[in-house]
């Protein structure tokens, strides 16, 4: 069994593991947690109550946190001609098309977004075994496959996030990082709540959120209430500074 060093050890013993607390809590306690060499994320995971083997409860979408995601976003964009340029003039970090799909080919994936206009799928179909498992691939659901190349590079450069379901029925997403003000991540957590209750799919049935766990890059997972969807933002006025509430 891997064991933990002090840090970890020293945050997991300010937590009560058998508490779901509220939202702004558990981000109170994640921003309390001893800091590292380097600005941790801060991510949500929710454990979903979808049977992911039928298409229609899988979930998959786009979201923009209203205070991003302190992360720079590098961005790769398929295209020739006038739609090349608009994407470098755009800010895309690389623009091309038969040749950039060359240079995956052959292992170069340094960027966190793709972008392809349509008329590029040909050449960028071939690219699944080495885009796909890296949650790369250009698709049309998200805004990664379009003509509205400037839009879609501002976009990705502004934080947009793609989510999906993955075997597990569990979805990942990063709402910031660890030097962000407590309001700032609780106000993304909300967004983001936001969303994942607005995707819900219509074929699901039973408890939709089954848990939701709030942690750092290297810190202990907190539990959070998954019945808590509305006025997030506001609990952090309700209570007195410094005061953590959990629910059974």
């Amino acid at each position: 069994m891997a064991q933990h060093g002090k840090a970890y050890r020293q945050a997991r013993g300010e937590i009560d593991r058998e508490q779901a607390y509220a939202p702004a809590d558990a981000v109170k306690l994640v921003k309390g947690f001893p800091e590292k060499k380097f600005d941790e994320t801060v991510e949500v995971h929710f454990r979903l109550g979808l049977n992911v083997r039928h298409a229609d409860q899988q979930l998959r979408g786009t979201l923009m946190l209203p205070n991003g995601t302190g992360k720079e976003q590098r961005v790769a964009v398929f295209a020739e001609g006038e739609k090349a340029k608009e994407a470098e003039e755009a800010g895309a970090d690389v623009v091309g098309a038969a040749d950039l799909a060359k240079r995956v080919e052959e292992g170069f994936t340094d960027f966190d977004v793709a972008i392809a206009t349509p008329d590029q799928m040909g050449v960028v179909g071939r690219l699944g075994r080495v885009l796909g498992p890296r949650g790369l691939m250009p698709n049309p659901k998200t805004g990664t496959v379009t003509f509205e190349v400037a839009k879609a590079v501002k976009d990705a450069k502004a934080g947009k996030l793609e989510y999906r379901t993955d075997r597990g029925a569990n979805v990942h997403i990063p709402i910031g990082k660890r030097s962000f003000g407590e309001r700032q991540l609780v106000e993304n957590y909300a967004a983001l709540i936001e969303e994942i209750v607005r995707a819900k799919p219509a074929a699901a049935k039973g408890r939709y959120i089954k848990k939701i766990t709030v942690t750092s890059t290297m810190g202990p997972g907190i539990h959070v209430d998954p019945s808590v969807t509305r006025g997030i933002a506001e609990e952090l006025d309700a209570q007195p500074a410094g005061e953590v509430a959990a629910t059974a």
